[in-house]
């Protein structure tokens, strides 16, 4: 595999673009989504939904951690792509061990994130970044790794706080590394976040068959729930893809400096793609038991994932859409607020018109949406 390349008059250099193997990476992380959301689905408690929250977080920020390493030495040799893959193998281990995490499969979670940290200290060594960056960035690696596979040997709450306190590191970590030296490719980066995003919402429409399953004849009333649950993710791409914003974001990126190109990256792509990842996984988790059981009211719980979902990517996706100047956002934040409330829909109604009505609302913030967007260009 070779990397494309195109001239880019924006950073004044050759235009990096994501490669097959990383697409190939990115359907593995999927599958984290998938037990990410199975789990939720089954625990849907306050303590299901804190342990799905810290293991996606802890996931996440490793995972993204590859989408850097790839920026800055792209799999473009078979020594680069030996590595690669044996961190995606790291990877599905880590999915394979999420439904037991908490209460038998904490070990095998633990040693295989081990390997996905080793993995991507050593080649992050070898891509040229300063001496001294790489070994803050291993010792506080080895020390968050250490921490994850002593947890995966205990359980409940210790297990949790260990867990916790590893995230906590993992957010500190660009800070102390030394992270204003790291050159960021603004269109490489932009383009595989983009891209995760889109294979994210493909969970949903997994979960969608999940939740379709149980029915031995598809009548009016499960079809009519997919075909809403759709709409919402149709909704959901829209408001990340739908203006092209992603241009917008790499124009404005491209034009910072490596420090403030960085920090940016993490606020918007880091901890605000965290967001839009587990905003996915409470709507997918939603969506499911409303194909489910689409003409029966739900539970408080599921219906507040159902809504909880699309209301959370709304004020996320509006959150980066303001960090690049992207107007309007009233639409989204109100749109959001409404959602949220249509809870008691779920519950006093039916899933079917829970969905529907999150469908028409999300519709008709973007309908308002295109009569006051400012003027492309």
């Amino acid at each position: 595999m070779t990397t494309a390349t195109r001239t880019t008059a924006v950073e004044g250099e050759a235009e990096l673009r994501v490669g097959p193997l990383e697409l190939f990476f990115d359907l593995v992380f999927v599958f984290t989504i998938t037990q990410l959301t199975a789990s939720l689905v089954h625990h849907l408690t306050p303590g299901g939904l804190v342990r799905v929250l810290v293991m996606l977080a802890v996931i996440w920020w490793m995972y993204d951690a590859f989408i850097w390493l790839t920026n800055a030495m792209p799999p473009s040799t078979h020594p680069r792509r030996a590595f690669l893959l044996l961190g995606m193998t790291g990877f599905l281990i880590v999915s394979l061990a999420v439904p037991h995490a908490f209460d038998g499969s904490g070990a095998a979670f633990g040693w295989a994130y081990l390997l996905v940290i080793a993995v991507h200290t050593g080649m992050f060594a070898a891509a040229g970044v300063a001496r001294g960056s790489v070994l803050r960035m291993g010792g506080l690696n080895l020390v968050i790794a250490v921490l994850v596979v002593a947890g995966g040997y205990l359980e409940g709450s210790v297990q949790l706080a260990l867990w916790t306190a590893s995230l906590a590191l993992q957010i500190a970590n660009p800070y102390l590394v030394d992270l204003p030296q790291f050159h960021l490719r603004a269109d490489h980066f932009v383009e595989r976040h983009g891209l995760v995003v889109i294979v994210a919402f493909g969970e949903s429409v997994v979960a969608l068959g999940a939740g379709a399953a149980g029915h031995e004849e598809l009548t009016a009333g499960p079809v009519g729930a997919a075909v809403c649950a759709l709409a919402v993710c149709i909704g959901l791409w829209w408001a990340y893809f739908g203006h092209d914003d992603d241009e917008r974001t790499v124009a404005v990126m491209a034009v910072l400096d490596d420090a403030r190109r960085n920090r940016v990256a993490i606020r918007v792509h880091n901890l605000g793609h965290y967001a839009l990842l587990l905003a996915v996984i409470l709507f997918a988790a939603g969506a499911e038991s409303a194909v489910a059981h689409p003409t029966a009211g739900l539970s408080t719980a599921r219906a507040a994932v159902l809504a909880a979902g699309p209301a959370l990517f709304l004020v996320a996706n509006a959150g980066i859409r303001r960090t690049f100047g992207l107007h309007p956002l009233l639409p989204r934040l109100v749109a959001a607020a409404l959602v949220a409330a249509t809870v008691p829909l779920g519950t006093g109604r039916s899933a079917l018109v829970q969905l529907g009505a999150i469908a028409v609302l999300m519709a008709a913030a973007f309908a308002w949406e295109e009569r006051h967007r400012p003027a492309r260009g």
